[in-house]
């Protein structure tokens, strides 16, 4: 009398189904891809690039007031075009009832002069009493050696 010996462990598939989390991952990047450009606050600007930037974390927040000057001069206060003439009341009633008042300052790096000293004077004519000027971190290379003067 032989005993009958059940064999369960060889129907058992140890393979991994990777193809739920291929799934669940691209769903992911899709969504990131969608919501990543509607992270940046305000206008989008190209900034003048510089070796030192200081930082201004509060300039991401929620709250914080930006005004962007195009490259062809338009004025924008966050994301509504405004004339420089009717800028300074608009600052004034958003800080109104602030306690910090902070503007900060997005300009195109190939704007005329001119147009960036208008935005900053109609700002600091409705009582801002920091205003940050926004910039971007040039991109370092590296940096080559000094040349030794001739004779050395």
């Amino acid at each position: 009398m032989s005993l009958a010996k059940r064999n369960e462990g060889a129907k058992v598939n140890s393979d991994i189904n990777v193809t739920p989390m291929v799934d669940v991952m691209l769903v992911l990047l899709i969504i990131f891809m969608v919501i990543t450009p509607m992270l940046q606050k305000g206008i989008s600007v190209d900034m003048a690039k510089v070796n030192n930037p200081t930082p201004m974390e509060d300039a991401d927040k929620e709250d914080a007031l930006l005004v962007s000057v195009m490259r062809d001069g338009t004025v924008y206060f966050g994301s509504d075009k405004v004339a420089v003439d009717s800028l300074t009341g608009k600052v004034k009633d958003r800080l109104a009832n602030k306690v910090n008042k902070e503007v900060y300052l997005k300009a195109d790096a190939r704007t005329h002069y001119k147009n960036v000293v208008e935005v900053v004077d109609a700002v600091r004519a409705a009582g801002v009493d920091d205003l940050g000027l926004l910039t971007e971190q040039r991109k370092t290379t590296a940096a080559k050696a000094p040349a030794a003067a001739p004779g050395q």
